[in-house]
């Protein structure tokens, strides 16, 4: 077998592959030899077939099954002995392939970069500096309290956290804009559901009532032509609900699957959620940014198979999501690939960080991530053993401590700034950046 390889850019490889033409006939008389023994063909005894009548017959079909098995198995031999990385399966090009004569393809692949890491030094990461406080626990169970709220149709005026029924039209400059008709819809005041000023014009309207509201569509929002724009809505209030909130009592304790005797040991439960949230909240802030930094300071480029084998499976995960059965190949391409790109280029720095640097997964952090996850569960000790008894979904666990372990590589040397903030503060700017 004769090999060359041709570098056609940074990340792409054209690899010739000669096989002699003998061993290429050897393979097909031996297919030929195996059919003959085996097809079933009208007037022919099993077994008692011509070989010129089989390669008559099938001939033309298995020489092309062969070939397409060599190339295959020649492609894998010469990766191997040429020593590249390939980055995904190659497109093969046949160049020779006539009988009686040395099979000839050019193998087209891509292959993992060479990575340069930038200087650690220049990343900046600022991490959330944040408390919970007895205010921000009342805040998250009254949420909660409302989340189980029975709702009570009143007579006067609307105020925030009430819910209205509304009937409204909008006009931009005069026109009836495109979405901005509703019939009862529902809408919680102060919620921020709709544009600023929508929600703020309905508080203090009572049932029945109709008004007009002034609103501003943001500079940044989705519809390019209403964007920056006033609008006047025509508004009919229809109802004006308040919300009956729960007590703080052991049935209501047990809707959110937590055990306690009276309001002080669910507020310590809530509590302890609460950090949990907060947390990985910094966590998901920090490794953000580390992220970024990475990619400022590290020209990558990065192989369009992986690309692609990402985004295929973001597509699975959206249609999952939303709990769809439509075929995620339908799903357009490029709502992903800008996410699947920055996936692929985190991949291949974080893995250039763990083979430069030797880094390992301690045994002891695994253990404790673990029982990390087990201390959300009744039974923590059962989900341990799940976890230490199941190879694949501790394998993922490692994976996931490694990753912490690159981000604090990279901690150890970037500019970390922290930032004090307050708990829902620290807790968005986690889930915007996760």
């Amino acid at each position: 077998m004769q090999v060359s390889v041709e570098s056609t850019s940074n990340i792409e490889r054209r690899m010739t592959i000669g096989v002699p033409a003998q061993e290429i006939e050897q393979a097909i008389d031996k297919r030929l030899q195996h059919a003959a023994r085996t097809v079933k063909m009208n007037g022919f005894r099993p077994g008692k077939v011509p070989m010129s009548v089989v390669k008559r017959r099938f001939g033309d079909g298995i020489r092309q099954e062969v070939l397409s098995e060599v190339m295959r198995e020649s492609y894998v031999k010469a990766v191997e002995e040429q020593q590249v990385e390939p980055a995904g399966w190659p497109k093969f090009e046949p160049k020779t392939v006539e009988p009686g004569k040395d099979l000839e393809f050019v193998a087209v692949f891509e292959v993992l970069p060479e990575i340069e890491l930038g200087d650690l030094s220049k990343i900046t990461v600022e991490k959330p500096k944040a408390e919970i406080t007895e205010k921000d626990i009342d805040a998250m169970v009254d949420n909660l309290r409302r989340q189980q709220a029975t709702m009570k149709p009143v007579k006067r005026k609307s105020k925030k956290k009430d819910v209205v029924h509304i009937d409204f039209t909008g006009y931009v400059d005069g026109e009836v804009f495109e979405g901005g008709t509703a019939e009862n819809q529902k809408l919680t005041l102060g919620s921020g559901q709709m544009i600023p000023g929508f929600e703020e014009g309905i508080v203090g309207a009572k049932a029945g009532e109709e008004l007009e509201v002034e609103a501003t569509f943001p500079d940044d929002y989705q519809n390019k032509e209403l964007a920056g724009k006033t609008a006047r809505f025509e508004v009919k209030v229809n109802e004006v609900e308040e919300p009956v909130l729960p007590p703080l009592d052991q049935e209501f304790f047990e809707k959110y699957g937590i055990t306690a005797e009276d309001e002080a040991e669910f507020r310590a439960e809530v509590q302890k959620n609460m950090e949990r949230e907060l947390k990985q909240a910094i966590s998901n802030k920090v490794k953000n940014d580390v992220v970024d930094g990475l990619l400022e300071t590290t020209e990558l480029e990065v192989p369009q198979n992986l690309v692609d084998q990402e985004i295929d499976r973001l597509r699975q995960d959206a249609v999952q999501r939303f709990g769809g059965q439509m075929d995620p190949q339908q799903l357009p391409a490029e709502l992903f690939t800008d996410q699947a790109k920055r996936r692929v280029k985190t991949g291949l720095l974080f893995q250039e960080l763990v083979k430069k640097n030797d880094l390992k997964a301690p045994a002891e952090k695994v253990d404790g991530k673990i029982e990390e996850i087990a201390s959300t569960y009744e039974e923590p000790s059962e989900v341990v053993a799940h976890f230490n008894s199941n190879p694949q979904q501790k394998a993922q666990v490692e994976s996931s401590v490694l990753e912490d372990e690159v981000v604090d590589f990279v901690l150890d040397q970037a500019d970390v700034k922290e930032k004090k903030m307050k708990y829902e503060e620290a807790v968005q700017s986690g889930q915007q950046q996760g």
